[in-house]
């Protein structure tokens, strides 16, 4: 079982958080008495779809991949979340249910803050409000380019995007230009082989786009990684655009 731990480490993560430096006075006392931490093995799970929707969470330390499956046991990776990260206000504000499974990808330290306190605060502090806001407005973006990328174009891309999407200032505040990530971590996070990870590096390394070493990845364009596509299925969709021009002739 998950372990629940006394709050003051995650009272000071939640309150130096961007929205936290928001809050008056009595607000952040609220926070600050509410809010709790959790400890969570590599492997355990952070939220599972179809559960009640406690609290808001933000991932201190850690990485966290988030998943959907189907009833026919088909698995889709929907994104990570490194340290930093909010999640969690859709469900809090939508269903009170969690709508996809968490699960840590190494050991994770969580802050709690209680899907009541978070709704006080939408309705007591208008720059939280605005902060949830932009949240969604870049939860809605990065899975739209994930969509894209998943149905449009290459592996390599897709690990590409996932990268990318690390680097977001507003969904992960605060993060470094290397992350220590492995290779397997990669592929769970963007849903794709070893192999292809693997490939999806030396491309981008080739390029300068990023800096490889063992166990990190350094970041070295972010914008140029949103844009990244391989060659071959660059082919692969002229040839398709052809082919359907050809055909409506």
């Amino acid at each position: 079982m998950p372990r629940v731990h006394a709050p003051q480490e995650a009272a000071a993560f939640a309150l130096s958080s961007p929205w936290g430096r928001t809050l008056t006075p009595a607000q952040a006392e609220r926070v600050r008495a509410e809010v709790r931490e959790r400890h969570i093995a590599k492997g355990s799970a952070i939220c599972h779809a179809g559960a009640e929707v406690e609290f808001w969470k933000g991932v201190m330390e850690g990485l966290i991949k988030m998943s959907v499956v189907s009833a026919q046991g088909r698995h889709a990776t929907l994104t990570g979340l490194a340290a930093g990260a909010w999640f969690g206000e859709g469900p809090v504000l939508r269903s009170r249910l969690w709508e996809f499974d968490g699960v840590a990808l190494r050991d994770t330290r969580i802050a709690l803050v209680p899907r009541a306190t978070f709704l006080w605060l939408l309705d007591e502090s208008p720059a939280f409000a605005r902060f949830v806001i932009g949240q969604l407005s870049e939860r809605l973006a990065q899975f739209a380019s994930i969509i894209e990328a998943e149905r449009l174009e290459s592996a390599e891309t897709r690990v590409a995007r996932s990268l990318a999407w690390l680097y977001n200032p507003v969904l992960y505040p605060g993060v470094n230009q290397e992350l220590e990530l492995t290779q397997q971590e990669i592929g769970y996070l963007s849903g794709v082989t070893r192999q292809r990870v693997n490939r999806a590096l030396k491309l981008m390394q080739e390029q300068d786009l990023v800096r490889v070493r063992y166990g990190a990845v350094h970041i070295n364009n972010v914008a140029g990684l949103m844009g990244f596509r391989t060659e071959d299925r660059a082919g692969e969709l002229r040839g398709l655009l052809v082919h359907g021009r050809g055909a409506q002739g």
